[in-house]
This record gives C-alpha cells, sequence and structure tokens, in this order.
C-alpha cells in the first residue's frame, strides 16, 4: 500500500519501567537519573524512541497508573528538572521521548476525585461516575479487572462510584465536555514541553457502555466481565478523533494505543491513513495464554497458532497502516519464557525470537532486558509478588481447587512481576541496580545474563540485538524493512517460521527453525548473501542458488538477500 511518510516510521522503540530500571541514589527505587545515565547505551543499542512507563505523582497502587496529579514527577524518580534534562539529554542524541498517558482513570487521591467524594452532588462528581445504588446494591454487575464488582461505595451517601480497574482507580466520565477540556489542556502542556508522543493505557474502557447494564454473570461470584461494556466502536471512536484533533495532530505526535480486542474490520480506523493512533501494539500472540477463566486454565503456547497468529496479524495489518509489535511488555510474563520450549531457552533460541519479531512489518518495540533475553524469575511464594493483578490471579487459581503449589507454578508463568524484576546490568551485589535494597527482588540468574558479561561477548545476545537492529535501519535496507511488504513463506514446513520483506528493489528472507531437530527448506530465489545469523560461525556456503536446499539446526535464525 502507498502511504504517507511520517518520522516515526522506520524507528525502533524501547520501553522503560522507571522503578526498575536503574536506582542512582540507594533507595532501591529507579529514577530519572539512572534513565539519563544510560542513554548512551541505548544509543548504541540503536534505539529512536524512548516511552517512560509512568513516572507521574501517584501512590503506586497499581504501580504509578493510578495518576494522583498529571503535571507533577513522582519524588521516587526525581524532580521536573530531571525529567527536562533527561528530555534534552534524549534530543541531543535524536532521540524521542514518549510519555505514558493513563486517562481511563486516575487515582483517588488526585484532587478530582477528593472533591467529587467531599460534595457527591458538585461538579467535580460528574468528572467520574456517581450512581445510586439498586435495592441496596451495586448498580451493576460487572467485575472488575483486578477482580471484585466495579462499584465502589461513596460514603455517607447512597451512590457508588465506578473502576474498571482497582477500587482506588475511579474511571473518568468522558461524557462531561469540562473533564475533557482539562485532559486536552494537559496532554498539550506536555507536548510544548516538547515530549514526541504518548503510549495510551486502556483507551477502549473509554468507550463503555454508560447506561451501565448488567450483564449474564460468567463466573462464580455471579459477576460479569467489565469488558462486555465496550459495545460501541462508533462511540469510542469519536471520542477519540476528538482526542487527536485537540491534541496530538497540532503537534505530529507519535501515538500507540494498547488495544484490545478490535473487529478485524475496525483496524482501519485506528491505525489507517486517517486512524485514530499512530500505530496500536500486536497482542494478538499474547492473547493466545488467555484462559476462559482466568491463569489458570490458561492454554499452552502452541508454535503452529503462534505462526499462524503473527502471519494473520502482519497481513491485515499491512492492508492499512502499521502495528506495534512486542516480544513482552511491563504487563506480560517475559518473552523468552512464554513462547520458546525449553530447549529453545539458549542464547541461540533469544536471537532467533528477537529476529523473527525485529524485522516484522511495522514499528519494533523493546522491553528493557530483552536486549540480553532475561527469563521470568522463580517465585516460591505469593509474597513475593507486588502486583495486584497477581494476586487476585492466584486467589481465583486457590478457588477453581488448585493447590497452593499449583496456583504458584501458574502464576510464576503468567505473572506481570516477571517483567518488573531490576534490570541485571552485574554480576555485583542486586546485579548493579541498587547499593540499598530493591523494592523488587532480582531475578536469581543475574550472575549469568547481565549487561557487563555480555559487554565482554561478541557472541552475546546483547551485540547481536545491536547488528539485528543496525541491520533494520542501515542505509542499503532501511527502505526495504520499514515499507516492504511481509509475504509469508514455508508456511507447510513444521517448526519452521519464515517471510520475505520485499518491494521493488530488494527481498530478503527471514528464516527461523524452532524445532528440535534440524530443518531443511527448498529456496525459491537465489541468495546472494548472509545479512545476518545467530550461528557463531558463518557458515562456509553463503551464496545459494534456488532450488537448492538449506539446512537449518535447531535454533537456527538467517536473513538472507534473496535475488
Amino acid at each position: 500500500m502507498n502511504m504517507e511518510r511520517k518520522w516515526w516510521h522506520d524507528k525502533t522503540a524501547y520501553q522503560i519501567y522507571p522503578k526498575s530500571f536503574l536506582d542512582t541514589n540507594g533507595d532501591g527505587i529507579g529514577d530519572l537519573r539512572g534513565i539519563i545515565s544510560k542513554l548512551d547505551y541505548l544509543e548504541e543499542l540503536g534505539i529512536d524512541i524512548i516511552w517512560l512507563s509512568p513516572v507521574y505523582k501517584s501512590p503506586f497502587v497499581d504501580q504509578g497508573y493510578d495518576i494522583a496529579d498529571y503535571y507533577a514527577i513522582a519524588e521516587e524518580f526525581g524532580t521536573m528538572e530531571d525529567f527536562d534534562e533527561l528530555l534534552a539529554e534524549t534530543k541531543k542524541r535524536g532521540m524521542y521521548l514518549v510519555m505514558d498517558l493513563v486517562i481511563n482513570h486516575c487515582s483517588d487521591k488526585h484532587e478530582w476525585f477528593q472533591k467529587a467524594l467531599a460534595d457527591p452532588d458538585g461538579e467535580y462528581a460528574d468528572y467520574f461516575y456517581f450512581r445510586k445504588g439498586k435495592n441496596g446494591n451495586p448498580p451493576s454487575n460487572c467485575r472488575s479487572y483486578f477482580g471484585g464488582n466495579c462499584w465502589e461505595p461513596v460514603p455517607g451517601t447512597d451512590k457508588y462510584y465506578f473502576h474498571m480497574f482497582a477500587k482506588e482507580q475511579p474511571d473518568l466520565n468522558w461524557e462531561n465536555p469540562k473533564l475533557l477540556n482539562e485532559l486536552y489542556t494537559m496532554i498539550n502542556w506536555w507536548l510544548d514541553k516538547g515530549v514526541a508522543g504518548f503510549r495510551i493505557d486502556a483507551i477502549v474502557n473509554i468507550g463503555k457502555n454508560t447506561a451501565f447494564p448488567s450483564y449474564k454473570p460468567d463466573g462464580p461470584d455471579g459477576l460479569a466481565g467489565c469488558w462486555r461494556m465496550i459495545d460501541s466502536m462508533e462511540r469510542l471512536g469519536n471520542l477519540l478523533q476528538e482526542l487527536k484533533k485537540n491534541t496530538f495532530d497540532k503537534y505530529n505526535a507519535f501515538t500507540v494505543g494498547e488495544v484490545f480486542s478490535i473487529e478485524e474490520d475496525a483496524l482501519a480506523q485506528f491505525i489507517g491513513e486517517n486512524g485514530h493512533f499512530s500505530t496500536i501494539f500486536d497482542f494478538s500472540a499474547h492473547c493466545l495464554s488467555d484462559g476462559e477463566h482466568g491463569w489458570y486454565d490458561a492454554p499452552p503456547m502452541e508454535f503452529d497458532r503462534w505462526k499462524k497468529t503473527i502471519i494473520n496479524a502482519q497481513l491485515e495489518a499491512q492492508k492499512c497502516g502499521f502495528k506495534a509489535n512486542i516480544i513482552e511488555n511491563h504487563d506480560e510474563p517475559r518473552g523468552v519464557s512464554r513462547f520458546l520450549p525449553d530447549y529453545a531457552q539458549t542464547a541461540a533460541g533469544v536471537k532467533m525470537l528477537g529476529t523473527v519479531n525485529i524485522l516484522l512489518r511495522g514499528i519494533p518495540f523493546l522491553y528493557q532486558g530483552q536486549e540480553i533475553g532475561m527469563t521470568n524469575a522463580v517465585w516460591n511464594s505469593i509474597e513475593e509478588y507486588d502486583d495486584i493483578s497477581t494476586k487476585d490471579q492466584y486467589q481465583i487459581a486457590r478457588t477453581a481447587g488448585l493447590s497452593d503449589a499449583e496456583a504458584l507454578e501458574v502464576c510464576g508463568k503468567m505473572s506481570r512481576d516477571n517483567a518488573r524484576t531490576p534490570v541485571q546490568w552485574s554480576d555485583t551485589e542486586n546485579a548493579g541496580f541498587t547499593t540499598g535494597t530493591p523494592w523488587m527482588k532480582v531475578n536469581s540468574n543475574y550472575p549469568e545474563i547481565n549487561v557487563a558479561k555480555q559487554e565482554q561477548d561478541e557472541n552475546s545476545v546483547l551485540h547481536y540485538y545491536r547488528r539485528l537492529i543496525a541491520l533494520r535501519k542501515s542505509d542499503a535496507y532501511r527502505e526495504v524493512f520499514t515499507y516492504g511488504s511481509f509475504i509469508p513463506a514455508y508456511e507447510h514446513v513444521p517448526n519452521v517460521m519464515a517471510y520475505y520483506r520485499a518491494d521493488g528493489e530488494n527481498r530478503v528472507l527471514v528464516v527461523a527453525n524452532f524445532g528440535n531437530g534440524a530443518a531443511e527448506i527448498t529456496l525459491e530465489y537465489d541468495v546472494k548473501a548472509v545479512l545476518l545469523t545467530n550461528r557463531a560461525q558463518l557458515p562456509a556456503q553463503t551464496a545459494w542458488h534456488a532450488k537448492e536446499t538449506l539446512t537449518l539446526d535447531s535454533c537456527d535464525v538467517m536473513v538472507l538477500e534473496c535475488v
């Protein structure tokens, strides 16, 4: 497809979860100064866009996704002066800074909500959803994403307020023009400051049915998942277009939406030429682990389903725009542990998975520690977890009849705390993350997997990621890896994931063997060069003719220039 070219199309992004990135003052919590100190590291990795998970003032009930002041930096992370320095230093390096934007809800400690509680019939109550109960019960039977009813009593009244997440995260009323103006003003304040755009959190939830009906229960608690309320794509679209018109469009800002479960025919509304966002994350592979009732009945990750899902998502997206491709983020377990079978959870397997993901069509988003192959941690008790969602899922599993050990095993595989363990910078105490006591336990494998060790090894995952991103951004191949078509290849070869990236000038084959034994493919085109491989040594043969056989050992990946 022909599309208007945008400044962000050929960029590589990197998500920082500040609390776990690097602590410089010994309080056990990562901070802005830690990020500033690693900008050269990120530049060498090849990063263009840095997305910061929330750094706003917050009580941290949901790790900063409960914002108490949209205009203030949490003191745990530093000061606004630190933020301004971070912004200036990224710009010096030709990099862009993207903030997290959380506007479906705020914190119950936000001034707006405190004023609403003080006067439940006043103007600030209408910044939220305050509704009278029904016969002494909540207004409806919707279950929040974190468990329990979405309705919380307003003290001293017969009213309830609505929250799709924790009770400390009241939902904002997107039908209130005054509130919307407050949000637009805040967003433009950050854009005026110089941020390049936003990752927009949980945004489809603003399209809820505000008649607040009850639904057929889908669990033993008599409640129904609140996601059922997102029933009007048209209303959601109108809200998002107004948001875009009043903010992002004025600044040519980059926006990436956290969007789940939209109909295929609605994709163009989100990422098309005039879509609501620049891009949205591709969560299709991650949704393969969704259980019907929770983590405890999540299906195992199957290669064939994963492969088909990635291919279908790519083919659908290239009809209208770009998706943002991820292996993991702060809300997901580590991709190495999730998507690779046990035999492939090696340096070779990590490189293979990274190659397949980074060279897809779309905007690659790395998550901190991905570039060294960080894995899930080992968790010994539910008390070791911090995450509110994990604790809820543990209780769901126990209620469903799982033993403590079984429930812990489920959480160990799926908890988002796996992504929140501190970045492993070195083999020194606390992985070089802090001189104090880390807020979250450090993964016990840090002596083997860490940045310092991999810096010294040319064959490490880190060095490979640098070469991989450099290839994607190189003058010779930037065009094909940015705008080239995605064409699936060798779909019927067992355990092989392969695709071409092709335009009028180049055709590149990316081929990977996810199997435990060797795999063979018959080449469809002449191959004139091996652009990249995860093999420690280049193969003796680096050019092949069409119809010749290419053999891939287990966990081999090759990027081949075809003619």
